[in-house]
């Protein structure tokens, strides 16, 4: 072997080497990332989760679309709510445990959808890979209510997230009132085409909630009632089939539809089934901490829900 095929085949082995070290590193770092994901749930009652302080906050706008007016002032109890919405991996674990549909026959994903990224071999069920820190999609009303109930949790009211995601100042987005731009929020792609959680830590909200603008819309518990919001005035009461509100926008929403005040209206049928693009995260009341306590009817909306349908 000549002096310059040596080299040349050395620079080869080298170049190869140092790909293999990267691609084993990012590698490595996934699945670091992805078994923190799943284990910090174990570690504490609110590991992943921001505190979002009790107070009064304003709540819709008087400059936005009819069903988001007035601006009033909505009063709400210390609670928490998780950074990040719920992922591909973190609800592998539960249909694991609970499998894709309910006791009484109701959806919890859909995994006969093409863009179920959750699939079952020799039955064990594994997230496709690349998509495991995606944000889970094709999870119904249904399946969302009994993960948080899982975690001894419960999905947020529509009051919640508005404040987690837009503080106490009345900003338009999470991040202030600028208008959104590439380094802020997942939007401009496909209808439920989304990227892995956190990308964008300068859209976060005012308490610190990442991904509160563009990705998925996100399933809450609230019916779609006009404001004032009251939740007294029956919007969350959890056995009645009627259409609810998602909150956050998705990647496919124009900048309006990406504000924290904008409600995208769900059918009572739409909720029985997944959609791509609608994801969800939980949250936890403080006297969640020691048992899952949640709103009036949580505990037999599953049920009586599935009987309706």
């Amino acid at each position: 072997m000549t002096r310059a095929r040596g080299e040349t085949w050395r620079n080869w082995v080298t170049g190869v080497g140092i790909v293999a070290l990267v691609l084993l590193g990012s590698w490595c770092w996934r699945t670091t990332v992805i078994l923190q994901s799943v284990s910090a749930q174990e570690a504490s009652p609110y590991a992943g989760m921001v505190e979002i302080p009790g107070g009064s906050f304003t709540m819709g706008r008087d400059d936005g679309p009819a069903n988001e007016r007035p601006a009033h002032q909505v009063f709400l109890p210390t609670f928490y709510i998780d950074r990040n919405m719920v992922t591909v991996v973190e609800f592998t674990t539960f249909v694991q445990a609970k499998g894709p549909t309910g006791p009484h026959g109701e959806m919890y994903l859909d995994v006969h959808d093409p863009d179920n990224r959750i699939q079952q071999r020799d039955g064990v069920w594994s997230p496709e890979k690349g998509f495991e820190l995606h944000p889970v999609g094709e999870v119904s009303w249904f399946g969302a209510l009994a993960y948080c109930q899982w975690r001894q949790k419960r999905l947020p009211s529509e009051a919640e997230w508005e404040k987690a995601a837009r503080g106490t100042d009345g900003r338009l987005y999470p991040w202030g009132n600028d208008a959104p731009r590439p380094d802020l929020a997942f939007f401009g792609g496909l209808r439920g085409q989304t990227v892995p959680i956190g990308l964008y830590p300068k859209g976060a909200s005012p308490y610190g909630v990442l991904d509160m603008a563009g990705q998925s819309w996100e399933w809450t518990t609230s019916l779609y009632k006009p404001y004032p919001y009251d939740a007294r005035d029956g919007r969350e009461d959890l056995t009645v089939a009627a259409a609810r509100v998602a909150r956050g926008g998705s990647s496919s929403s124009p900048p309006e539809g990406l504000t924290s005040t904008s409600r995208e209206i769900i059918s009572a049928m739409r909720q029985t089934t997944g959609h791509a693009y609608i994801g969800f995260r939980c949250v936890k009341q403080l006297e969640m901490m020691s048992q899952a306590t949640t709103l009036p009817g949580y505990q037999g909306a599953l049920v009586l829900r599935a009987y309706k349908h």
